[in-house]
């Protein structure tokens, strides 16, 4: 119980101090409640899975622009394959994240490459911790994007894909200057589902590779303010 001559005390200190003293209370009791964040535990057998997984990915990739008809370097015939760049595979970057859906998904325009504007459908996005800057663990948010009628027969074939790109500290610098994106997959019912997020697999658009083709120019708020040294480096240098 308090004193009653503290409780006079009280009534007569100066207004400054007791500004003060509940400023002091409100920022130590914020501070108590705040979760530290931190980056998700990976076991040894589940980094070398994730090592694996990538390795057999760029293993995909790789024969697919060395051979595929429709690769880039089999269309155009102006440029060479001579092997993608990749930062090292790093499980860190490997998260797991529902969509956050929008309650209004709004239609907005994004801009192509070559100027031309397009109507994408800005649906939801995702959130993963990974090592930010200094390698403090950092939330970050990407964007999920879904195409709209005004894509025609793509929206027709993949109207529930999850579309993401992004731009980061390292874009124009260590990474291809337009930004990356990232394939996320089909739209999942179970609201509960959670999504992979596998940074290590962040890839140029073919825009990267070849001036026959124009791509999605990320926006501003697809900005993750961290440098990502993860996924696909430039492919000319």
């Amino acid at each position: 119980m308090t004193h009653p001559e503290s409780i006079t005390a009280m009534i007569h200190r100066p207004v400054a101090n007791l500004f003060w003293g509940s400023a002091l209370a409100v920022a130590l009791l914020s501070s108590c409640s705040r979760t530290p964040i931190a980056l998700p535990a990976i076991s040894a057998s589940d980094s070398i899975l994730i090592v694996q997984d990538n390795l057999h990915h760029r293993a995909t990739v790789d024969s697919f622009f060395r051979s595929d008809p429709g690769s880039p370097f089999h269309r155009d015939s102006t440029i060479t394959y001579h092997g993608l760049n990749w930062f090292p595979i790093d499980p860190r970057y490997r998260g797991l994240s529902v969509l956050h859906r929008y309650a209004n998904p709004e239609t907005v325009i994004v801009m192509g490459t070559r100027g031309e504007e397009r109507r994408q459908l800005r649906y939801g996005y995702f959130e993963i911790i990974v090592p930010g800057n200094d390698s403090t663990p950092t939330m970050i948010r990407l964007n999920a994007y879904k195409f709209t009628p005004h894509d025609g027969q793509r929206y027709v074939l993949f109207r529930d894909n999850l579309s993401v790109w992004f731009t980061d500290r390292t874009t124009g610098r260590e990474t291809y200057h337009v930004g990356r994106y990232l394939e996320i997959g089909n739209e999942q019912a179970d609201t509960t589902h959670r999504y992979t997020i596998d940074l290590n697999k962040a890839f140029n658009p073919y825009c990267a590779y070849s001036s026959m083709y124009s791509c999605a120019v990320p926006r501003e708020e697809d900005h993750v303010p961290v440098a990502l040294r993860v996924g696909e480096k430039p492919y000319h240098d």
